[in-house]
């Protein structure tokens, strides 16, 4: 289900029609996750930590309502689920799109997601379709072979998107720790880096707990 938020009495209406006019209206913001106790629970349970990290993320942003905007027609909408789109890798370097629906149920994701990979590993191609071009998801990318410090995304300023993308990184050992870099990059007129810091406290208590 969807509804419509009431901008004429919220109190960044200035701040949405200030940067809803730009042509990139996009900022990011790039922190490290401290992953040592993830990957733990994911050795010890045998589980993909790929897919781990994917669900407690997606958990994550349910829980935030600014990561649940989206722009239809100079209107917000507020989506009540917000699903997962992400990049698939294949044996020989390529990528497709893919879509997992959200579920509370960490198995049933776990499995959702399992079939997917699966489907994606017999094909070719970028993999659109309606689902993978829905605006209740985030736009979710894994770059396991760099541990960056910023990252930019391609864009087309003709489709006025609003959807966040986050990206994870190479993990990485520090202070007998292991770090993961995360890159959030979202729509200035639907939150601010105080949503996107509350995204990032969420994730990195909901990494921290145990299954």
């Amino acid at each position: 289900m969807q509804k419509y938020l009431d901008i004429d009495n919220w109190n960044r209406k200035e701040h949405f029609e200030f940067f809803n006019q730009f042509d990139e209206p996009f900022f990011g913001i790039v922190d490290e996750v401290d992953i040592t106790k993830a990957k733990n629970i994911c050795k010890k349970n045998d589980i993909s930590f790929f897919l781990y990290y994917h669900y407690q993320s997606i958990v994550a942003v349910n829980q935030i309502k600014e990561f649940r905007y989206r722009i239809i027609n100079n209107k917000i909408v507020i989506f009540d689920i917000i699903h997962v789109t992400t990049t698939l890798s294949r044996a020989d370097n390529t990528f497709s799109f893919s879509f997992i629906p959200f579920s509370k149920s960490f198995d049933e994701f776990y499995n959702s997601a399992k079939t997917t990979i699966n489907n994606i590993k017999k094909t070719t191609g970028l993999g659109l379709n309606e689902n993978t071009s829905r605006i209740d998801t985030v736009h979710f990318s894994t770059l396991p072979w760099i541990s960056f410090k910023g990252v930019t995304h391609a864009r087309s300023f003709k489709y006025k998107d609003s959807c966040p993308a986050i990206t994870f990184g190479k993990f990485f050992q520090r202070d007998n720790k292991i770090l993961m870099p995360i890159s959030i990059n979202v729509h200035h007129g639907l939150m601010d880096a105080f949503h996107v810091g509350q995204f990032l406290e969420l994730f990195k208590q909901l990494m921290n707990k145990s299954l």
